[in-house]
């Protein structure tokens, strides 16, 4: 027992009033038999009064001395050295804010049925394999907005998913810089790890992406892209869901649009914030793998592993001796004898 110490040494100094009670008790109840002499005789004392012996007043005041020894070691909390420990600190969960393009642009069907619902068919399976950590939405074509806070309600996101569409956005454009800076305001102040997930097939209008990029890296944040079309450029087919009817895509002046995507604006995003550059085209996309590659990682970046020497505790058998000393001292006290003097 050389290794054993006391966690809350400083309740010792509980025994002093402890000791003067116990002294209080000694001097009360051995005494009573004197100040009872003073007013009865001897004689009727034997008849008229029921008192416990001298021997069972000091069996009560030596329980009650062990309650209150035992209480004040059992609150000084005595400990030897136990095991190691392995405790995990830090950051336990991350934010992931989808960035997610709708402009016309990605309905698009050269990814079946068109690139935003297949875009959006592979976030919300993506969001199953979140586990705890939260999710928001923000929607962004001309400029961009937060349809879905950061939440942990999945069902809600994606309620709010399948509602996204070009009418959710009324300009038109793809200002990826708004969509970033809109995406880093949205988070608000936290501690988790937070990671924006870009998805987007068109050039950016002249938002100054990079810029929002340096922002967002200044505040911890790291962004993942995702490219979807041809870096060549393709047209934009789109199918008429009253009529069934196909057509091209065209701009005011009857030319048909081109959608071509930035890949090297999309890499240099990520790259700028130790992130991923992910060209999809028109392939399908594994989003699940995105989770176990970039978002877990990070997550376990913000942790930090130490080990503890964890104590062995032995204060519960000093609360036991306590508890049946009490009972000990009740039951002894409650033992009155007709007793002569």
């Amino acid at each position: 027992m050389s290794d054993l110490q006391f966690a809350n040494s400083d309740f010792v100094h509980l025994l002093w009033p402890s000791a003067l009670l116990v002294i209080f008790l000694i001097r009360t109840r051995l005494s009573q038999s004197k100040e009872l002499s003073a007013f009865i005789s001897p004689h009727l004392q034997s008849r008229l009064v029921t008192r416990t012996r001298n021997t069972s007043r000091l069996w009560q005041i030596l329980f009650i001395a062990i309650v209150l020894l035992s209480g004040t070691i059992a609150l000084m909390r005595p400990q030897t050295p136990g095991g190691n420990e392995k405790l995990v600190s830090g950051r336990v969960s991350a934010d992931l804010m989808i960035v997610l393009d709708l402009s016309k642009s990605m309905l698009a069907e050269d990814a079946a049925p068109n690139r935003l619902n297949r875009a959006k068919s592979e976030i919300s399976e993506m969001v199953e394999h979140l586990s705890g950590h939260r999710v928001g939405l923000v929607g962004f074509a001309g400029k961009a907005s937060v349809l879905c806070p950061l939440t942990t309600d999945y069902g809600f996101f994606n309620l709010t998913l399948g509602n996204a569409g070009p009418n959710s956005i009324t300009k038109g454009g793809t200002q990826i810089g708004k969509a970033i800076r809109t995406a880093v305001t949205a988070f608000g102040p936290g501690q988790a790890s937070r990671l924006i997930l870009l998805v987007t097939d068109g050039e950016d209008h002249e938002s100054y992406p990079k810029e929002a990029a340096q922002n967002a890296k200044d505040a911890g944040i790291r962004i993942v892209t995702i490219g979807f079309g041809s870096e060549t450029g393709s047209q934009i087919t789109m199918t008429d869901s009253q009529t069934g009817a196909k057509s091209v895509l065209k701009d005011k002046s009857g030319i048909p649009v081109l959608s071509k995507l930035d890949g090297e604006t999309l890499r240099e995003l990520a790259l700028l914030t130790e992130g991923a550059y992910i060209p999809a085209g028109t392939a399908a996309l594994d989003l699940e793998s995105i989770v176990d590659e970039h978002i877990e990682p990070i997550v376990t970046l913000g942790t930090k592993a130490t080990t503890k020497v964890q104590p062995n505790e032995h204060y519960l058998p000093f609360v036991l001796i306590s508890l049946f000393s009490l009972i000990a001292a009740v039951w002894v006290g409650h033992r009155p004898e007709r007793v002569l003097p």
